[in-house]
């Protein structure tokens, strides 16, 4: 056998690797609003809401910087920019009160929030009545149309 024809069959064997036919095994990276995402990121309806961290003696000030950066640093880049862009745009505003909200709310999953803000799942009895998450939707929705990016930490 030639060198040219052991390479050709070397390239041959090599492309074989990959297949032109269909997958047959499931996505495990679901596009966002498809039936599949929907499903794997549903949280049990049992779960008792997670238990925020005591922060004893921590200034307004030092909460609203640390809002900031779990808003923009959360695990999902779509939890991300709603809520950095959120954060950025109403965190100076906010009353002592509404902060405290906010921080119980960053507690929850990000897909959770992420779908109560876009409308997609309707949200738990505790968050159904929240001035935050109604002004979350609210800016969710987006109706200026303004293109948004993650700010600067």
């Amino acid at each position: 056998m030639s060198a040219i024809q052991r390479v050709a069959r070397l390239s041959y064997r090599s492309f074989r690797l990959f297949s032109w036919t269909a997958v047959s095994r499931a996505d495990p990276w679901p596009l966002p609003h498809t039936p599949e995402h929907m499903a794997n990121t549903t949280t049990p309806a049992d779960l008792a809401p997670p238990a925020p961290l005591p922060r004893p003696n921590e200034s307004i000030d030092v909460m609203r910087a640390r809002l900031v950066y779990q808003s923009r640093k959360r695990g999902t880049l779509e939890s991300d920019l709603l809520l950095s862009t959120f954060a950025r745009d109403n965190l100076l505003t906010m009353t002592e009160t509404e902060l405290k909200e906010y921080d119980k709310m960053l507690d929850e999953p990000d897909w959770d929030i992420y779908y109560w803000a876009t409308g997609k799942r309707a949200p738990p009895e505790r968050w159904s009545n929240s001035a935050i998450l109604e002004k979350l939707r609210v800016h969710a929705k987006n109706e200026g149309k303004v293109v948004r990016m993650m700010p600067a930490l």
